[in-house]
């Protein structure tokens, strides 16, 4: 059987926040299970695969969303992969220009994202800084809350073809509008850092199984859950409301 895909794109531009971890989480979740999975590392000037499993973005500055923006567009196959169904996780700046548009430098410059889910990103009038704690419903229906950091000054707003990852608790979110994040079909979008898909497996294991169209045993692990019950109260105690 072939293995799993797991393709982390540009990280020389979209890699300053750790979300390269995102990507390691996944492919340990898969071979802890005995399902054999391959990380391929994408940079500006080489071909997106168009058939993998998975595509990850994350997060970069201004110059950088530019660049990969241009980059995807000239390439094109980020297009056919999710075309064929593959799932992409983008996150902040990712998550920005996976999006109809996105503002750029002190002006403002609308820049034309990819134009993969139905949302347009502006500068907000606070910056999103701090720890942010949410409840996302997740493909599969059930809900899972969602921590990590967040740190942009972007505030994007969903049209009617994407509806939100999830509700916010405490942080500032897509807008401070009480959401946080977009899913549309199999690409989703999130503004939390940490690397996200290590703070909540359950997320990670519903991209997997999102790709793999099947549910996937469950993976036991105390410690893991009991450090995230401690981040999740010590958000609650200190977070910013």
């Amino acid at each position: 059987m072939k293995p799993v895909e797991i393709v982390l794109v540009y990280q020389s531009l979209l890699g300053i926040y750790g979300d390269r971890g995102n990507a390691m989480v996944l492919r340990k979740r898969l071979t802890r299970r005995g399902i054999d999975a391959v990380l391929t590392e994408v940079e500006p000037g080489q071909s997106v695969p168009s058939d993998a499993a998975v595509y990850l973005l994350g997060g970069g500055e201004d110059a950088a969303q530019v660049s990969a923006v241009n980059g995807l567009k000239a390439d094109g196959h980020i297009f056919d992969a999710v075309e064929n169904g593959a799932v992409l996780f983008a996150v902040c700046a990712g998550f920005q220009i996976v999006g109809n548009t996105f503002t750029v430098g002190e002006q403002d410059e609308v820049i034309e994202g990819l134009g993969l889910i139905d949302v347009d990103t502006r500068r907000g009038d606070v910056r999103a800084v701090g720890e942010i704690l949410t409840t996302a419903t997740l493909p599969n229906g059930r809900q899972s809350l969602i921590t990590g950091f967040e740190n942009h000054g972007g505030f994007t707003t969903l049209g009617p073809k994407a509806k939100p990852l999830a509700k916010v608790e405490i942080g500032i979110g897509n807008a401070n509008d009480g959401t946080e994040g977009a899913v549309q079909g199999k690409v989703i979008g999130t503004y939390p850092h940490g690397p996200v898909l290590a703070r909540n497996p359950e997320l990670a294991d519903q991209l997997l199984e999102l790709a793999l169209g099947r549910e996937l045993d469950e993976l036991v692990d105390p410690e893991l859950d009991e450090l995230r019950r401690q981040r999740i109260a010590a958000i609650r105690k200190t977070g910013r409301r």
